[in-house]
């Protein structure tokens, strides 16, 4: 006999960009917002009675019209996905709401020796994401992070001593370039004074800890990160990481004559490897079920 599982149902990836005009110079913020409600929406599934479903159309609408009815929360994507987390759990047969932002950053452009006020170009080194995960009993989670973050050093990087079977290939090193895409959300147990400059401390951190560390392993510098963000942010519980290996393969210029001593590469974006891990404080509390294994934050 089946029965209904899990379900939940949303918008996703709605855009919306915001233009604060009442300040000179101006500013942008510029989100893309998923929303997804579980509940009370068993009758849906099971008889086709959509009583209690409020639509992906109203959910994209609430988003639209609250980039301007929430004012200032807009302008930082955590403060924006509370407003958004509580108007959506006081919909009576919610009883979990999620909302994931991508924020995409921008800079003012350059014009006569100074700071345009009101032209920009899109910063692509990063994009900043957020989500918040709030019940109807009013318990909340608050999860920062950010995505696409390319980093590399040239040296300072080993990688041996490592184990080995009849199918191992790979040479030990003890220079190499590293690379990596990181990928970071770490969830806030205590919420910050400043979200924007907590977030930007964050990304501060953790590159410092990339080009300082010396690294024996991407699992050793992902630690070594880890620590570093929660030593510089005591309101941070614990911290998760996804950081594929960007392969920078040494080529061989011997038949062209040529000695190439570590100066010639070849970059490589698959297959990877993919290392993943969580950081956190021995004594922080469970996140409860702002994780789901499923989705991660």
């Amino acid at each position: 006999m089946p029965v209904l599982g899990h379900t939940q149902y949303g918008k996703a990836e709605v855009r919306v960009v915001r233009i604060y005009r009442d300040t000179d110079p101006h500013e942008i913020a510029d989100h893309n917002v998923s929303v997804a409600l579980s509940g009370q929406f068993a009758d849906t599934h099971l008889t086709g009675d959509n009583t209690r479903v409020l639509t992906t159309d109203a959910i994209k609408n609430t988003v639209n019209a609250f980039a301007k009815e929430a004012g200032d929360a807009a302008r930082t994507p955590e403060v924006f996905g509370r407003e958004l987390a509580r108007h959506f759990a006081d919909v009576p047969q919610v009883e979990r709401v999620r909302v994931g932002i991508e924020t995409y950053p921008w800079r003012r452009l350059e014009h006569a020796g100074a700071p345009h006020p009101h032209a920009f170009a899109r910063d692509g080194g990063h994009v900043r994401t957020t989500t918040v995960t709030r019940t109807t009993d009013g318990d909340e989670w608050v999860v920062s992070g950010v995505q696409g973050l390319v980093v590399l050093k040239t040296t300072d990087s080993e990688f041996h001593t490592f184990y080995t079977d009849r199918y191992t290939t790979l040479a030990e090193t003890t220079d190499r370039v590293m690379a990596t895409e990181v990928t970071a959300q770490w969830w806030h147990a205590d919420h910050p004074a400043d979200w924007n400059a907590a977030h930007a401390s964050a990304i501060a951190t953790m590159t410092s800890a990339f080009a300082g560390h010396h690294s024996l392993a991407l699992q050793q510098t992902l630690y070594e990160m880890g620590t570093q963000v929660l030593g510089a942010q005591p309101g941070v519980g614990e911290i998760r990481f996804s950081l594929p290996n960007k392969h920078h393969f040494l080529l061989d210029l011997s038949p062209f004559g040529l000695k190439n001593p570590g100066e010639v590469f070849h970059a490589d974006d698959r297959p990877y490897g993919l290392i993943e891990g969580t950081v956190r404080r021995d004594d922080t509390p469970d996140p409860g079920p702002a994780f789901d294994p499923g989705q991660g934050w």
